[in-house]
């Protein structure tokens, strides 16, 4: 499984969407002001591929990862 975590901020509601279609999983990680929200999409490894030309061929950045992180790792991430 790999997790791409995308700020909230960068997606509109069609890539949204898109992309919702193509996880199979999605979560939001929800922040207090001054941080963002996230999402997080959970992709298979035989849809890993495909996404990621998706997240690219559309300039969306992304953080990818092997393992699921916690909520304390995304919030360190933005420090």
């Amino acid at each position: 499984m790999w997790y791409f975590l995308i700020k909230q901020s960068l997606l509109d509601r069609a890539h949204y969407l898109a992309l919702q279609k193509r996880a199979s999983l999605t979560e939001v990680e929800l922040f207090n002001d001054p941080h963002e929200n996230w999402y997080l999409f959970s992709v298979e490894k035989e849809g890993y591929n495909a996404f990621m030309d998706h997240l690219d061929r559309a300039g969306i950045s992304y953080d990818l990862v092997a393992e699921r992180p916690t909520r304390d790792e995304i919030l360190a991430g933005m420090l």
